[in-house]
């Protein structure tokens, strides 16, 4: 842990943080949502959005792009040269979970069901009895997308009665194409039902919808836990606890003309199934950013060149606390504790993209922040996990440096985190971005 451990934080955020932290996770049920919320806070600090498809100027201040469920910010401070670096902070909006599939009116013995897909590496379980409702977005023929959230008890994945599987508690075993189909009612299975009820919901006739990208949710909402209310419980908070955090860091920096890099926010789509799409770390989209502001300020490819290698990014995902029941599958001298500051992330095979320069930028942002940190590695029994990190810094050739805060029930439909860290992190944010 660094020196700073002892010293409470200094910077911009407090508890409130934590508070509108909730209230955020809240109404994202999906990337979609989190990105119309991430662009609602930058349009009221004055960013504006830009369209991939149009002209870029040179003019100085807060822009953003979003395609789908990714959004890209950054603000360019009056006078900054073609060739000024780029401190970046990168996330992204998506969470396992389970989503609808194109077919999606199912049913079996006189239940409604609804056809699903496992999306990414969640904990299968944690969906089981639970009330789920559904969000997303519909396609309409005009090319328009339209949000819907249907935010109330709508599914539930019923599990089977312990009378029924005697050995359920000595080893319980999920089928994904049988076992995880939620019910949604009773009679009979009707092509077309979900897609109406969905369109009702979202104001527009069923006849216009020609596609959809809907998932589950958990409707219970964010709670402080513990005694102490020092404990944070919530879904999604991998990793919208980082969007949240680097867009708020992002807007507490707008009007600021003195910095010497270019604030960014780069949060993406599909990190938890690969990052290969069109929103994904994998793709074009941060550095055809990037270099299109470069241009558009008049720069040259040699601006460009000087601009990456000045520019350090970020990559802020959640980590994993010590689990006080399974202690030993964590690496014995590395024990990251909830509350306990950001946790600078580190594996030598490159699943995290830190290094020891890396690490002297993080330190230094978090001494001025006034903010502890702390270390995570992996057990070497235990494969690690990866980020937007390495994808960031082999695809562009920028530094990146993995961190993130430390939680509890990684991919559960519902994750714990410590109730200080998030504005811990959204402190240490706005210092590295400040330079």
């Amino acid at each position: 842990m660094s020196s700073a451990a002892s010293r409470p934080a200094a910077g911009t955020f407090d508890r409130g943080h934590t508070d509108d932290l909730m209230a955020f996770l809240a109404a994202s049920p999906s990337p979609y949502h989190a990105v119309a919320n991430a662009a609602s806070r930058l349009e009221k600090a004055g960013f504006r959005r830009v369209e991939e498809t149009a002209a870029w100027d040179a003019t100085h201040g807060g822009k953003y792009v979003v395609r789908g469920g990714a959004i890209i910010a950054w603000y360019v401070p009056e006078g900054a040269a073609a060739h000024t670096p780029y401190r970046i902070v990168g996330a992204h909006t998506d969470s396992p979970n389970l989503r609808v599939k194109p077919r999606p009116d199912l049913g079996s013995q006189g239940w409604r069901q609804v056809a699903v897909e496992v999306y990414g590496g969640t904990l299968l379980n944690t969906w089981l009895d639970r009330d789920l409702g559904l969000a997303g977005r519909l396609t309409l023929r005009d090319g328009s997308h339209r949000l819907v959230n249907v935010d109330r008890p709508l599914l539930r994945v019923p599990q089977l009665a312990i009378h029924l599987d005697r050995q359920a508690n000595d080893g319980l075993k999920l089928d994904r194409q049988r076992h995880m189909q939620p019910v949604w009612g009773i009679g009979d299975v009707h092509e077309g039902d979900l897609i109406s009820f969905v369109a009702a919901e979202a104001g527009v006739d069923a006849e216009d919808v020609s596609g959809w990208d809907l998932m589950v949710h958990a409707v219970e909402a964010p709670a402080y836990l513990g005694r102490d209310r020092e404990l944070l419980a919530g879904p999604r908070m991998d990793n919208l606890l980082s969007v949240h955090a680097a867009t708020a860091a992002l807007v507490s920096l707008a009007g600021r003309d003195d910095l010497p890099y270019i604030p960014v926010l780069a949060a993406f789509d599909h990190e938890e199934n690969g990052s290969e799409a069109d929103t994904g770390a994998q793709g074009p989209l941060l550095g055809n950013v990037l270099e299109r502001s470069v241009y558009a300020r008049g720069g040259s490819y040699e601006d460009r060149a000087r601009a990456f290698a000045g520019t350090v990014c970020l990559s802020s995902d959640t980590g994993h606390a010590v689990h006080p029941n399974y202690a030993e599958r964590h690496d014995p001298t590395h024990h990251p504790r909830v509350n306990g500051g950001p946790i600078l992330k580190v594996n030598v095979n490159q699943r995290y993209a830190t290094d020891g320069s890396g690490r002297a930028v993080f330190a230094a942002a978090c001494e001025k922040a006034g903010v502890p940190w702390q270390s995570f590695v992996s057990n070497n029994d235990m494969p690690c996990g990866t980020t937007i990190g390495p994808i960031t810094a082999a695809r562009h050739g920028i530094s990146t440096v993995d961190i993130g805060v430390a939680i509890l029930s990684m991919h559960s439909a519902r994750e714990l985190c410590g109730a200080e860290d998030p504005f811990l992190l959204a402190n240490a944010l706005v210092a590295f971005l400040e330079g």
